[in-house]
């Protein structure tokens, strides 16, 4: 069994019109890897990036978007995959955009969806994404006593 490192996932959200949040969902393409699956944006890490960098870097390519805001999140979402017999660890970000930013996906997805804040963990499809949203709920929306800790401050 292997231990792999080098994957990221981003949590992208917006002020919505009528107030609150919503999140941004990306659905795979049908021939790639869960075609079909609704995510957040996920990606690998190349050899001269940091994990923060990657996390950025994705969320351009797969997007087109560049964020206001940016944190890292406490909770790392640790999962096993039988099809290659790892464990990945896998940081976690989130990236507040402007509620007029246009989405303009890669060839990695053939569609997008905002979706309110308050469905938004139901429709998740992995636990470990489910917590981090919690984390990211409390700690950034909400204004936690760990925001200002977890904040990113870099030039996007």
């Amino acid at each position: 069994m292997k231990v792999r490192y080098d994957m990221v996932q981003c949590y992208v959200v917006r002020e919505a019109a009528g107030g609150g949040h919503e999140f941004l969902q990306l659905r795979r393409v049908p021939s790639d890897f869960m075609g079909g699956t609704w995510q957040n944006v996920y990606g690998g890490i190349k050899e001269s990036e940091t994990a923060w960098q990657a996390a950025l870097r994705e969320l351009r390519e797969e997007t087109g978007l560049t964020p206001l805001e940016f944190y890292q999140l406490d909770t790392v979402n640790s999962f096993y995959l039988a099809h290659d017999d790892c464990i990945w660890n896998c940081p976690g970000f989130c990236a507040i955009v402007s509620p007029s930013a246009e989405v303009v996906l890669n060839e990695e997805h053939d569609a997008y969806r905002w979706v309110q804040r308050d469905d938004y963990a139901a429709g998740l499809m992995w636990p470990g994404e489910r917590a981090a949203c919690a984390e990211l709920c409390r700690e950034i929306l909400d204004n936690g006593p760990a925001k200002p800790y977890l904040r990113i401050k870099a030039i996007y």
